[in-house]
């Protein structure tokens, strides 16, 4: 809920508070990401949703609009430790984009960080790593920040436009 809310709301419900936003925003009806599975549990998260859902987005500089085409964002990128490194998050990401092309969206964007050198503590890598984006065909389409590309996922052809089913991908395991 960190990217949905300004800061003060945020800080101020924090916990419960946005756990209940989630549940309350989930049962409206709107589909706020995909989710992984392995064993009936979930194990992975991917939050995606139209970029003016994010009013972050609407205050970074760095983050700031490519151009005026309508979006959809990537916002979180969440793998559960005994799953890392096993290219869950390239499947987290395909589904996202399936789950956009099924809502008529026509370009998935996300805001990943770029590792420069050694390896990146898990907690700094909510949004994803830009190799991740990569396999799984994003590509750059800006970059305002030395770790902080934006990348684009653009849906082609008659498929995004005709496939509207309401549907949600479901990876398992």
């Amino acid at each position: 809920m960190a990217w949905r809310l300004n800061h003060s709301q945020f800080e101020k419900q924090k916990g419960s508070g946005n756990k209940k936003a989630l549940r309350r925003l989930v049962r409206s009806g709107r589909v706020p990401g995909v989710l992984a599975y392995a064993g009936g549990s979930p194990v992975g998260w991917c939050s995606v949703a139209p970029r003016p859902e994010f009013s972050f987005l609407e205050r970074s500089r760095v983050l700031a609009p490519v151009d005026e085409r309508p979006v959809w964002s990537v916002t979180c990128l969440f793998v559960a430790r005994p799953f890392r490194r096993r290219g869950l998050s390239v499947k987290l990401l395909k589904a996202a984009v399936t789950l956009v092309r099924r809502q008529g969206g026509r370009i998935v964007e996300g805001y990943p960080v770029e590792v420069k050198r050694g390896a990146l503590p898990d907690v700094f890598a909510w949004t994803g790593l830009a190799a991740a984006y990569r396999r799984a065909g994003f590509r750059e389409a800006a970059r305002r920040s030395a770790t902080r590309p934006i990348m684009r996922y653009s849906i082609g052809g008659r498929r995004g436009k005709s496939r509207k089913r309401r549907g949600v991908p479901r990876l398992t395991r």
